[in-house]
């Protein structure tokens, strides 16, 4: 009997604390105990007392080394000479294709067609065979699994096993080490592995702390399994490590049991979130290592006043996606926006509106005509200057100097 099925006779759950506390043991001496901080500013900002644990900061740039780790030094001899095959967006196959290569394991890791070319090349980097295939990880699932026993690899599931379950729960027991009267726990979740581990060391340890799950709204897999929803699952997320149409068989039911509730987040809270991290912790996270700060912005009052750990799980962000976020959120804030301008079609005018943006301190980045493809008159154009400015103060300031001059003007920024 191993050691989750003696637990689960105990306790009916598939991992328990005894699992987690193993896994700890078996694979603290290769894994970075992350910081876990408080954040003064997010603290101020939200009102509340906020804890970030820096899963960012392992080496291959996610908590998921450690479950990868947990799974791979309980597999037999035999298993090791044969290989591994893993399915992962990315985070999963960098944690499997490292500590594959640091124990001698040849690994196989199958990735959906659209993963960031960040994650890709990460992966290859760590000396694993790397196999593009399918638009979703389901699709990528079914084809590693196939391809897996056809060959005679183990497959290392990225969520759905026990032990992985396990390994990803040791940062739990690290938080509520660092911060003991932690209130909630805010815990991003695709197929639940992550969240599972936690809630299982979390609430064996402090059965009164509130375990908060965290899903993209385009994505509500887990959400609809545990409350029974409907709610589709479609289109492209920023927070794609949590991109999962189906949660696990195993997780699924401990999420059932130990999650307090789980927060639908929109891609705007998101960005913000993303944006939050780099301009006030200067620490970069992707769209999922985001998801429990959004959660925090999307539902401000439920934290006010407690003391919240958010996990960072994530930090492998494609550069020009992060670059897009920064930009949309500038233009959010007021920052950076896009004016049209109706200009009489005639010498002078492009002169005059640039002459009123300097004099309105307004910094001018871009600026077009468009004389075909309007509804203006022959005589007349539209001016598309992209501006920035301070605030969003400071361009209102700007677009009513421009209508006092007699000019009509669309301000136009990022959707909210």
């Amino acid at each position: 009997m191993t050691e989750g099925e003696a637990g689960q006779s105990e306790s009916g759950l598939a991992v328990t604390l005894a699992d987690v506390e193993a896994a700890r043991a078996r694979i603290s001496d290769a894994i970075t105990q992350t910081d876990c901080d408080l954040s003064r500013t997010l603290s101020e900002i939200f009102g509340a007392k906020i804890w970030l644990k820096r899963e960012n900061l392992q080496f291959t740039g996610s908590f998921k080394e450690r479950g990868a780790l947990n799974r791979l030094l309980q597999l037999s001899e035999d298993e090791r000479k044969r290989g591994v095959i893993a399915m992962s967006a990315g985070n999963h196959a960098q944690g499997v294709a490292f500590h594959a290569q640091r124990l001698g394991i040849p690994a196989f890791i199958v990735m959906p067609e659209p993963t960031p070319t960040v994650k890709v090349e990460n992966t290859r980097g760590h000396g694993a065979t790397v196999i593009l295939k399918g638009s979703q990880l389901e699709e990528a699932a079914a084809f590693a699994q196939a391809y897996g026993e056809g060959h005679g690899l183990t497959f290392v599931h990225p969520y759905d096993d026990p032990l992985v379950i396990a390994g990803q729960g040791t940062l739990a027991l690290e938080m509520l080490e660092a911060v003991r009267d932690l209130e909630f726990l805010v815990v991003p979740i695709g197929g639940g592995g992550l969240i599972a581990g936690v809630a299982v060391a979390a609430k064996a340890l402090k059965p009164d702390i509130k375990i908060i799950g965290v899903q993209a709204r385009l994505y509500p897999s887990m959400y609809n399994a545990v409350r029974g929803g409907d709610l589709p699952m479609r289109g492209d997320t920023l927070a794609e490590g949590i991109a999962v149409k189906s949660p696990g068989t195993v997780t699924a039911p401990l999420c059932e049991r130990l999650v307090d509730d789980i927060v639908l987040v929109s891609e705007a809270q998101l960005e913000r979130a993303v944006s939050l991290f780099i301009g006030i912790e200067k620490t970069v996270v992707e769209g999922a290592g985001a998801a429990g700060l959004a959660a925090i912005i999307a539902e401000p009052e439920r934290f006010k006043g407690r003391k919240v750990g958010l996990i960072l799980c994530g930090g492998n962000i494609d550069t020009r996606l992060l670059a897009s976020v920064l930009t949309r959120e500038l233009a959010r804030q007021g920052c950076l926006t896009q004016l049209t301008i109706d200009i009489p079609d005639r010498p002078g005018q492009l002169a005059t509106v640039s002459s009123i943006l300097g004099e309105a301190e307004a910094n001018v980045v871009e600026v077009y005509h468009q004389r075909v493809f309007t509804d203006l008159p022959a005589k007349g154009a539209e001016l598309h200057v992209v501006i920035e400015t301070r605030d969003r103060g400071h361009l209102e300031r700007v677009v009513d100097a421009l209508v006092k001059r007699g000019y009509e003007v669309e301000a136009k920024g990022a959707p909210e």
